[in-house]
């Protein structure tokens, strides 16, 4: 039987059923991933084959990953999440550097982008929304640049809408997830099943299945040289791979950020963890089927701005796919940029009643969310929305700009694997810690599924170390700025509120 919510003054109510918890994990991974970087992949691993093996690998370390976050969300049920997991198992500092990368990057970073990406595609259906039409010119100093463009006025009008609707209570924030995410669901699984009927009738990808394995076309560099054509450069693409793959599914974690707030949390958040992965990774496999079905891999890999589903769209709709796929992918970032807003401020919340973060953000307001925690993020990623990078020619000409934010994010990738790793090992750690403690569930397959999952994304992290050490290594450095932020806090706030947090 559900609890009734706790109306209590000054905590959280109790207000996300199952449904709700399972829309918030899926609605946070379905954003723009899917209907764009398998583009990339193809042109990483070169055959319709490998392409389908990365979204398998990808499915079963997310999967692997949700299920063993389990035991923790059922023992630990308690707002904050993976920052709780970390700080019990390790460290507070292990838990405040995943809080401080959160809040500097990995969160407000993917709000800006999808923000961003929202505006693209309103752009299709919009033209005066563009990058490149300027209400405020780039400002350039040297390699970055500060504009106003009217796609990213209106990324910042979407962060600040849905800030402000969140913090109007958790009954709204929940309404507007599930409609969303119902909706974009709805429409992927109509791509999917279009797709398919399409691409059989016509025979466009009939060379996919029969020639499955097979290497096609220009194939990315993968790191130093190497490309698919060796079996180990195969090996390694498959790896740099899932920094697309990987990461399009990511955000699955974000349900544990709001255990506070959900009824019979022992059971519901481990259970909707699970539903809600198992939803998203089938969607996505069978997304990269449609696209293989109804197009030829070479339009794949050469789709126009990476946009593989939008193609498959046209292909379903010739003269209007495009624009049913930008209607679709707008309902789609819409949906996850609100689950990510949500679930965010929650993490902050924690780390501001432990004493780890501005005092105010460790208060809920009268409608028993953190409102100044949603406020800072949404302040935050509305900064990051703004800086851009120049792109240059040989001769220094401006050729045109880049999104700051998607370089933070690309350094956050490496660091964003190492707190996964980290905190399925603190399953381990803690089960010998605290023997007694209660576990209403228990992680699948233990100890074979998470030590699994901790060697895969182990050896996906070496690769990315040593392959493509231009976007991990800066990763090391943005978690590190952390370490003097912590000792600065901690003595700052020392005799900070605390809500027994600690387990």
């Amino acid at each position: 039987m559900s609890q009734p919510p706790d109306s209590s003054n000054g905590k959280f109510i109790r207000g996300l059923g199952l449904l709700d918890s399972t829309m918030l994990v899926a609605g946070s991974m379905i954003g723009s991933g899917i209907f764009i970087v398998s583009a990339i992949i193809a042109r990483q691993v070169g055959s319709p084959g490998w392409l389908l093996v990365v979204w398998v690998v990808t499915g079963a370390l997310t999967l692997m990953a949700a299920l063993s976050y389990g035991e923790l969300a059922a023992m630990m049920p308690k707002a904050g999440g993976q920052y709780v997991y970390l700080r019990e198992a390790f460290s507070p500092l292990w838990g405040f550097l995943y809080g401080w990368t959160l809040f500097l990057v990995i969160q407000t970073g993917t709000i800006a982008a999808v923000a961003v990406g929202f505006a693209r595609y309103m752009g299709v259906l919009v033209p005066w929304v563009s990058e490149s039409n300027y209400l405020i010119a780039p400002i350039r100093f040297g390699s970055y640049a500060l504009s106003l463009s009217t796609a990213q006025a209106v990324g910042l009008a979407l962060i600040a809408l849905l800030t402000f609707m969140n913090t109007r209570g958790l009954k709204l924030g929940k309404l507007v997830q599930n409609v969303f995410t119902t909706a974009k669901t709805g429409a992927l699984i109509a791509l999917i099943l279009l797709g398919i009927v399409v691409g059989l009738r016509s025979g466009a990808g009939a060379a996919n299945f029969s020639d499955f394995w097979s290497l096609r076309g220009n194939l990315q560099d993968v790191g130093q040289g190497l490309t698919a054509v060796t079996a180990f450069g195969l090996f390694v693409g498959i790896c740099v791979a899932q920094t697309n793959s990987l990461f399009s599914a990511d955000a699955w974690n974000n349900i544990t950020f709001t255990a506070g707030e959900v009824i019979n949390p022992r059971r519901n958040v481990p259970l909707s963890l699970a539903l809600g992965t198992i939803l998203v990774i089938g969607l996505y496999l069978l997304a990269n089927v449609a696209y293989l079905a109804a197009l030829p891999f070479s339009a794949i890999q050469n789709a126009p701005s990476d946009r593989v589903a939008s193609e498959t769209a046209n292909v379903i709709f010739p003269g209007t796919g495009a624009t049913i796929m930008a209607i679709a992918i707008m309902v789609s970032t819409f949906g996850c940029n609100n689950g990510l807003i949500l679930a965010g401020a929650r993490a902050y919340y924690a780390m501001a009643r432990d004493g780890l973060f501005f005092r105010a953000v460790g208060d809920l307001n009268k409608q028993h969310v953190p409102a100044w925690g949603l406020i800072i993020q949404g302040i935050w990623a509305g900064v990051l929305v703004l800086p851009r990078t120049v792109k240059t020619d040989a001769a220094g000409a401006i050729t045109g700009y880049g999104n700051l934010y998607g370089n933070l994010l690309d350094y956050v990738i490496s660091a964003a694997l190492i707190f996964y790793i980290l905190t399925i090992i603190g399953i381990f750690v803690l089960r010998r810690k605290r023997p007694d403690a209660e576990r209403p569930y228990k992680a699948f397959g233990y100890p074979i599924v998470p030590a699994l999952y901790i060697i895969g994304a182990s050896v996906i992290l070496v690769v990315l170390f040593i392959y493509q050490t231009a976007t991990t290594w800066p990763g090391l450095i943005i978690v590190l700025t952390g370490v003097p932020v912590y000792f600065l806090w901690r003595k700052s706030n020392t005799g900070a509120p605390s809500d027994n947090q600690r387990t």
